[in-house]
């Protein structure tokens, strides 16, 4: 038996205005999709725990069967690992976004212009990262270079215990009341104020700005956490495992989960990241592995932006470009298989972040078709007859390995 799951990273949504009450799971074009809610088991899962906070590191630590309550430690140590920064047990990482501020005045009464810096390039982004480390990086904290937007902060004998605000939920806010607070405030809120003037010296940001782009003005920390320990697919599940993502966060639970890490040509975690190629990537690796976890950023980088077409368009993409050539080429491949569909959380339009409305799912079963009764796969889902529901989101992986509800 082979195992496919597909996150479209923020795909579940809410009913939008300009959509005539229909979400862009509704809206979008998804026959593939439908297919395996129609011929399949569907429901809804709750990913986001009550009194965690709604991101995909509690989300996609749940769907792969984990117990946040039990394993959750925040969410730069998971992009730790996958950078291959080890932690030792006193050392705490952080996150350390690259952000536009918009403000000519004091540091606390900036604007979060954008989380992503323009979603400046990775190549850009090292060089900055880099000199932020020459500048502010000694013995106790260090910078380390990732992808985009995304790098991380390692602070060794550090505090965890600040109230830290992602940069994503405050585009367009006066930053003053989203600063760090509480146990380690200070370093935090340093480092972050010092950045300003080193990063207002750097050729990139010079060159940006030329061009007509937004500069990466500042960093942002946040995301904190030691490291996890958690136990193997192989010790879980007597299974052996890889996983596709663009994204640190969710590679770096895969190395926690003892996964092949694979890394796709063109995969970028935006829009025109190479979905074509992970589904081909995906279909290879099932020929040496039993368990596959692909992970899609598009629609949540979307959700993000509140661009409705975009996320109409990632959806699309995604139904089209890998969820269809995976189902056809899975059955000419492979005797059995199973696929699970799913969000990993909403990212709605309106909000501009995530929430932790409980999500849709589909699993197919090549041995035995179903019909469901359900026409296509979107949040109403919900409502349907014989839908199930998994309040502890993360039994549905038991669900879908073993057939244990």
């Amino acid at each position: 038996m082979k195992y496919i799951v597909i996150i479209g990273d923020g795909m579940a949504d809410r009913p939008i205005d300009e959509l005539d009450g229909l979400t862009p799971l509704q809206k979008a074009s998804t026959p593939n999709m439908d297919y395996l809610a129609r011929k399949g088991t569907v429901g809804t899962a709750r990913t986001i725990p009550g009194g965690f906070p709604a991101g995909s590191d509690v989300a996609n630590l749940c769907i792969l069967g984990y117990d946040p309550a039990r394993y959750y430690s925040g969410r730069a140590p998971l992009e730790a690992a996958s950078m291959g920064v080890g932690l030792d047990d006193t050392d705490v990482a952080y996150r350390c976004n690259v952000v536009t501020i918009d403000g000519n005045g004091a540091y606390e009464e900036a604007v979060m212009a954008d989380y992503s810096a323009g979603h400046i390039t990775t190549d850009e982004a090292r060089e900055l990262i880099l000199m932020i480390n020459d500048r502010l990086g000694g013995d106790y904290i260090k910078f380390y270079p990732g992808v985009s937007y995304r790098h991380l902060m390692v602070w060794k004998n550090g505090e965890a215990g600040a109230e830290c605000t992602p940069p994503h939920d405050i585009t367009g806010k006066v930053i003053g009341a989203y600063l760090p607070r509480g146990k380690g405030q200070d370093t935090l809120l340093r480092l972050m104020k010092e950045s300003v003037a080193i990063l207002r010296e750097a050729e990139v940001n010079a060159r940006r700005i030329a061009a007509g782009k937004r500069p990466a003005n500042s960093i942002w920390l946040w995301g904190q956490g030691h490291k996890p320990s958690m136990p193997d697919y192989r010790e879980k599940y007597g299974l052996s495992g890889a996983l596709i993502s663009a994204v640190d966060l969710t590679k770096g639970l895969g190395v926690y989960a003892g996964f092949e890490i694979i890394d796709v040509p063109g995969a970028t975690g935006y829009l025109d990241t190479n979905y074509s190629g992970k589904a081909e990537y995906t279909l290879n690796a099932l020929e040496r592995v039993d368990f596959i976890y692909l992970h899609i950023e598009a629609p949540d980088e979307a959700g993000h932006n509140g661009n409705v077409e975009d996320k109409i368009r990632a959806i699309e993409d995604i139904d089209t470009l890998v969820v269809g050539p995976v189902l056809k080429e899975a059955r000419n491949r492979f005797g059995e298989f199973r696929i699970l569909l799913m969000p990993d959380h909403a990212t709605p339009i309106r909000e501009r972040t995530h929430t932790d409305d409980p999500v849709p799912f589909a699993i197919y079963d090549s041995r035995r078709e179903a019909e469901s009764g359900c026409s296509g796969y979107d949040e109403q889902i919900q409502g349907r007859d014989g839908a199930m529901h998994f309040d502890a989101g993360h039994r549905l992986m038991d669900f879908f390995v073993r057939g244990e509800a």
